[in-house]
């Protein structure tokens, strides 16, 4: 079996909209540090063009999590594989996501972050299926896009660990 990526937003309206979101967040932080935090690996794409394009001075940190295990369906356990380097207590915490789909793992990593006391904490994602959401308790505060329920590809999504590296958001098509 082959697959065809059709595109499904393209490069520019992508980068367009992870400007309008920059000066968006940009003004919210205003006069203030923000604290980011990228959930890997998928993530790194957006929160490395979402930073270059936000004016107010920013920190990053990286984390790693996991509810699929070697299966290709969520198990709805979710591990940290890696963790947190800095603490979190008094920071303005923004997480930074590549897609939100079912909400078990972002509701999950949400709570073990507002634990860890940041002085607050939002949640910005490049895409959203709110159709696929099984979990209600995740608030988007800052999202680019939301989408139909379809396999996406491109701007760090991937499948099988290909075509992350697409400068578009496309959608996977097996013939």
């Amino acid at each position: 079996m082959s697959e065809k990526i059709r595109v499904l937003i393209n490069e520019e309206k992508v980068d367009a909209r992870i400007r309008e979101i920059a000066a968006k967040i940009s003004k919210e932080y205003e006069g203030r540090e923000i604290h980011m935090i990228c959930v890997l690996k998928g993530g790194v794409f957006f929160m490395c063009e979402l930073a270059k394009r936000i004016t107010v001075p920013v920190t990053l940190d990286f984390m790693s999590v996991s509810s699929y295990g070697d299966d290709t369906k969520s198990s709805g356990v979710v591990k940290i594989v890696k963790d947190l380097d800095q603490p979190l207590e008094g920071k303005d915490v923004l997480v930074v996501e590549d897609i939100i789909d079912s909400g078990r793992t972002l509701s999950y990593l949400m709570k073990v972050l507002r634990a860890r006391k940041p002085n607050s904490i939002h949640l910005c994602t490049l895409l959203d299926k709110p159709d696929r959401r099984v979990v209600q308790d995740v608030q988007v505060d800052h999202c680019c896009f939301e989408i139909p329920d379809e396999f996406v590809v491109g701007y760090g999504l991937d499948y099988a660990q290909r075509y992350r590296n697409l400068p578009y958001i496309g959608v996977v098509e097996f013939e």
